[in-house]
């Protein structure tokens, strides 16, 4: 049948009879019958309460200005849909999108998907078909259980908690970062904001991650008019520049801009005019 991006939208919340339902079992199944995963794309994906989507857009434009060929997901969208699944900064068009939620709903047989789940399984689809060379996945609920959580990034980055959808996090600042961090991979580089609680560092050093962290192993100036990063010794120093002074053409606060330029740093050598 063929659907207009608003009749698959509609359809979308329909099959399912919750809107968030918690877990990764069903996109993990999915994806596996689609031939999506295991994801095998570099990837950064993330997580926290306030700053992510400032974040995932300082990343995706860093790895553009290096001439990566770049797919971002972010969540939730502001106006339409489309711009949850970008490709080298473009919202993908309603027709690429529509061959997407096809693919899923032929992978999917009798497994009921919630919306969510249909956005991040056309998001991988359409990104795997574009052959990007890297995504951006920008967590929309939690962490752990968020269907993005699916892909095993090469870095993850917690920006900041806070006391958000309680209900399904938890009450406190420590259990809801226990969520984020369930992001985490073994021995995977991370990169972490300001005043993380000890639940996040705890997970980080289970997993033995390569941590690098806001006041510790760099600190970012909170100055509007200028990207200021100095580094302090942390285990990717090599692949990262101390900056100083790079006009900040943006509202976005300049620490979330530092935290993009280390995530990037994390997979290789960035370059001083590239951040510019």
């Amino acid at each position: 049948m063929n659907r207009s991006l608003t009749e698959w939208l509609t359809y979308a919340e329909a099959v399912h009879p919750r809107s968030i339902v918690m877990g990764l079992e069903r996109v993990q199944l999915v994806g596996s019958r689609m031939g999506l995963l295991p994801w095998t794309i570099p990837s950064i994906i993330v997580a926290g309460t306030n700053g992510k989507g400032s974040v995932t857009v300082g990343c995706e434009q860093i790895l553009l200005a290096h001439g990566r060929r770049v797919g971002a997901g972010y969540s939730p969208h502001l106006h339409v849909f489309n711009e949850r699944v970008r490709i080298d900064g473009v919202p993908l068009d309603d027709a690429a999108l529509c061959t997407g939620f096809s693919a899923v709903e032929a992978g999917r047989g009798d497994t009921p998907l919630t919306y969510f789940e249909y956005a991040t399984l056309v998001s991988l689809w359409c990104w795997r078909v574009a052959q990007v060379e890297f995504t951006v996945l920008e967590v929309g609920l939690g962490g752990r259980l968020d269907a993005f959580n699916v892909v095993d990034a090469q870095v993850a980055v917690v920006t900041s908690i806070g006391l958000d959808h309680q209900e399904y996090l938890g009450d406190t600042r420590e259990l809801i970062g226990r969520e984020k961090a369930g992001v985490f991979r073994r021995r995977q580089r991370v990169v972490l904001g300001r005043d993380m609680p000890a639940s996040v560092i705890k997970k980080a050093a289970e997993l033995d991650c390569q941590v690098v962290a806001s006041a510790e192993q760099f600190s970012v100036a909170d100055d509007p008019r200028w990207l200021t990063i100095k580094l302090r010794g942390g285990v990717w120093d090599q692949q990262a520049q101390a900056i100083d002074g790079v006009p900040l053409a943006t509202r976005l606060a300049p620490h979330n801009m530092g935290l993009a330029v280390m995530t990037c740093a994390a997979l290789f050598d960035v370059k001083r005019d590239a951040v510019r």
